[in-house]
């Protein structure tokens, strides 16, 4: 510790004084080591291990420096200059056959420290072969990995080919002691040989490929690194090696693309042989272990395992676009061959790494032009499920198949059955769920044959309560999907069959007392509805070709109302006798909020004839309870409704109710509730964008409005300040149209344009400029002669916005912004610089970052 700190202390000074006070003084300090001269009470080996901590920190030290820029390029070339005396030294100390353990590694360390730097490879070629003899020592072996692998992956090295060339045959020597690592379970050392095969040809790929003279040594190189991809034993539990040779293959698939004519075409056809082989190999790393070892297994064993899987997913989806649909038919055969030998019993864990594959091309990759999908689809009912994993991998396929089966809606009659059958097993909840979702999402103008047996289906799974909330939540959505499609006579009888269940379940809920059970009851069937209502949309189109389109059953349009207003106009009451008694809760009041908003989103103007209801709902809700999912249903109910003569009065009503107890809000605590300001700016932005005429109400206290605004401006939360940036920008485009809004501005403008400027000075974080800004510009376009006064008038004040910024600067601002009255982006720049100016920012590195 003492020699370390002492040799950190001598490299801070060499960095200091060269090249121009001391510029040899690497040279000189090798000389004192080697010597000894003024060095006292220390032996030979003693200085060689000094000299050699001093020349491992001496790099180390520069790169945690902090010098500007051109000090460093200058002290960078000086230090690599010096690599053509250390380099000889450090290749001597390491070939000699007396030199001790811990001078070899050192010498190691000196190697790897020094190619941070830049230096030459070709000139450290000499001493980077001899690393590679040091593997070979047990208590050398991990020093030598790292200094191989660190000294090929550095950027630049791919400037040095011919040395590159020339370590193939060096990795290619370290294959016998990889394989005698593999017999005898030596996973440390199998590991860093690894890491070594693949620093080499992940970091080098190309550079080897061009070299076509030398084709069969990276041919070999590539053969090594399938070999450690397949390398035995399982996956996190055996072996951690295979998963660093993944990326490889996404390198080497892209250099082949890369090249043109006879050159792609010959690596081709050395190297597709070779991917087909590869995908043998990530099928059986993917392979599930037994049921008693995997029950065996850890919770991060399994975890680790999982995301493996993953990385061989995207690996095999990756490959497929070099293979392509021979790949798919390759699969298919193994699969169907497995399950139709009689003679043996294929064991699971084989049927599901098929599958796997299978779903992995299937999830991401075009297969509508595959000719093996049929024969999948027909071979899935043919599996003997018998494990989890197994049924979950048959899930995920059928899922993944979803577009495929849209387009050949004959063969959803065999796969269906598989799904619904699965949904009652509780052990397969994420899949066959899923799975059910992407089918109706996918395929709902072809389910209405089957509509009947998927409702019962999923009536019967959810009235039995076998899934997880959010399982049935997806449930519901995909009844949304199944629902819409149907024939417009036919919905409202299969809705009110799908609900009846769940309102009579919410009915007694609502006689009896209010209870923490009670109410997750009461949030998880809202939460049903809002799923429903969320997909529910019998006004979407089909998505897709003409024959999709076609495939739609003919039916006349659907009665008015719409079914699903009917629904909740039955629904109302109920909802209304749930939120008497849980009217001050807020989980339930946005469970229920959720419902109407959906609604909203999918109906739009179709919900029509419940907003007077609604509207009255509202009001009740906000005023048990002010909540910021009340006002942002408010907010849909404006953005759809308040231009239409016959809503105008009820949407009118309510947002005077909601202002009114809001303001009382901010005469109170506003800092406790940042949502209900952030929704309440965003309510008035909105109505001052749809339907400014509301604003022409007496009974809409604008001034206090005003001096809200102004009070959310100094709020610390990034949504809160943005939505007020909003609201102001609004407001301040009304002047002319709406007398109270001018009066307002023309009385209190000034104190809008402070609270601007202090945010833009430091108070508000910069990533909200732009905001600041776009108000900045209303005011100067809406404003104009009333800012130009407020402006002189303001930045006269002492250290105002910020101290950091002189007179002079002040000025330049006023006149900049003054001069803009519709150039956006000229503003946002304008008030750029000078908040960075206020910050004291403004042509430092970390302005850059803006």
């Amino acid at each position: 510790m003492v020699l370390t700190r002492l040799c950190v202390a001598l490299a801070s000074l060499v960095l200091h004084t060269m090249p121009d006070t001391w510029p040899t003084a690497v040279h000189d300090l090798l000389q004192a080591f080697q010597t000894g001269q003024g060095i006292a009470g220390a032996d030979g080996r003693a200085r060689c291990l000094a000299m050699l901590e001093l020349l491992a920190v001496l790099p180390e030290e520069f790169q945690n420096s902090r010098v500007p820029a051109a000090r460093r390029t200058q002290l960078r070339t000086t230090l690599a200059g010096q690599w053509s005396a250390v380099c000889p030294l450090l290749q001597q100390l390491l070939r000699q056959a007396d030199s001790p353990t811990q001078v070899r590694m050192r010498v190691l360390q000196c190697l790897a420290s020094w190619m941070a730097l830049d230096v030459s490879l070709g000139d450290s070629e000499g001493l980077l072969q001899d690393s590679f003899s040091m593997l070979s020592d047990p208590e050398l072996f991990d020093t030598a990995v790292e200094t191989i692998v660190s000294t090929i992956s550095q950027p630049d090295s791919h400037r040095f080919a011919d040395t590159l060339v020339k370590l193939v045959p060096l990795v290619l020597g370290l294959q016998d002691q990889l394989r005698k690592a593999v017999e005898t379970a030596d996973i440390e050392t199998s590991h860093g040989i690894c890491r070594i095969a693949v620093a080499l040809g992940d970091t080098h790929c190309r550079t080897l490929l061009e070299h076509v003279d030398q084709w069969q040594g990276f041919q070999a190189l590539v053969n090594m690194i399938l070999f450690c991809t397949g390398i035995p034993g399982q996956y996190p539990v055996d072996e951690t090696t295979s998963s660093l040779t993944l990326t490889f293959w996404y390198t080497l698939q892209d250099d082949i693309l890369s090249f043109e004519g006879d050159r792609q075409a010959l690596y081709l056809q050395v190297y597709r042989p070779l991917y087909f082989q590869l995908v043998d190999v990530l099928l059986h790393k993917s392979h599930f272990p037994s049921d008693e070892g995997y029950a065996s297994w850890s919770s991060d064993d399994k975890e680790q395992f999982r995301i493996y899987r993953i990385d061989i997913s995207d690996t095999l989806m990756y490959v497929y676009d070099l293979l392509g649909p021979e790949m798919l038919r390759s699969l298919y055969d193994r699969l169907g061959r497995l399950l139709t030998d009689t003679g043996r019993t294929a064991a699971w864990q084989d049927i599901e790494a098929l599958l796997f594959g299978f779903q992995s091309i299937a999830e991401t990759v075009d297969v509508s032009d595959s000719d093996v999908i049929p024969g999948l689809i027909g071979l899935i009912p043919l599996i003997n499920v018998t494990n989890v994993e197994l049924a979950d991998t048959v899930m995920f396929t059928i899922g993944s198949l979803g577009e495929w089966l849209a387009d050949h809606p004959l063969m959803l009659g065999g796969i269906l059955p598989v799904v619904l059958q699965a949904l009652s097993n509780p052990d397969l909840s994420v899949s066959s769920v899923s799975a059910l979702k992407r089918i109706c999402r996918e395929c709902r103008y072809n389910l209405q044959p089957h509509a009947d047996n998927i409702l019962a289906a999923t009536q019967d799974v959810l009235v039995k309560q076998i899934h997880k909330s959010t399982q049935c939540m997806w449930l519901m959505q995909a009844l949304g999907f199944l629902i819409s499609a149907l024939p417009g006579e036919q919905i409202l009888g299969k809705l009110l069959s799908l609900l009846s269940p769940h309102l009579q379940q919410l009915e007694n809920l609502t006689k009896e007392m209010p209870s923490p059970s009670n109410k997750s009851t009461i949030v998880h069937i809202l939460g049903l509805f809002s799923s429903l209502f969320t997909t529910l949309d019998t006004n979407a189109e089909p998505q897709g070709s003409e024959d999709m389109a076609v495939a739609r059953p003919a039916a006349p349009p659907h009665p008015d109302p719409h079914p699903v207003v009917v629904v909740l106009q039955q629904f109302f009451p109920l909802i209304q006798a749930v939120l008497s008694k849980w009217l001050t809760d807020s989980e339930v009041v946005e469970a229920a909020c959720a419902i109407f908003d959906k609604s909203l989103k999918t109906l739009l103007s179709s919900f029509a004839p419940l907003v007077s209801q609604l509207s009255e709902l509202v009001g009740q809700m906000y005023g048990a309870i002010p909540q910021a999912a009340t006002l942002e249903l408010t907010r849909q109910l404006v953005h759809i409704f308040s231009g239409e003569k016959e809503h105008f009065a009820p949407i009118k009503r309510l947002l005077e109710l909601l202002s009114s107890i809001t303001l009382s809000i901010f005469q109170q605590e506003p800092r406790d509730h940042p949502d209900i300001v952030d929704s309440f700016m965003r309510l008035h932005a909105q109505v001052l964008k749809r339907k400014a005429e509301l604003y022409l109400s007496e009974s809409l206290d604008i001034k206090a409005l005003f001096y809200c605004g102004i009070l959310s401006f100094k709020f610390p939360e990034k949504p809160t300040v943005k939505s007020t940036c909003l609201f102001f920008t609004e407001l301040v485009s009304h002047c002319e149209d709406i007398p109270a809004v001018g009066e307002v501005l023309q009385e209190d403008g000034k104190l809008l344009l402070q609270a601007l400027l202090e945010g833009i000075g430091g108070q508000a974080p910069r990533s909200l400029m732009e905001y600041f800004a776009e108000v900045l510009l209303g005011m100067n376009r809406h404003c104009h002669s009333l800012i130009s006064a407020w402006m002189q008038e303001v930045l006269l004040i002492p250290n105002f916005p910020s101290a950091q910024v002189s007179m002079e600067q002040k000025q330049t601002f006023n006149q900049q912004v003054l001069r803009e009255q519709t150039n956006k982006r000229r503003v946002r720049d304008i008030v750029r610089d000078f908040s960075l100016q206020c910050r004291g920012l403004h042509g430092t590195e970390y302005a850059g970052d803006y």
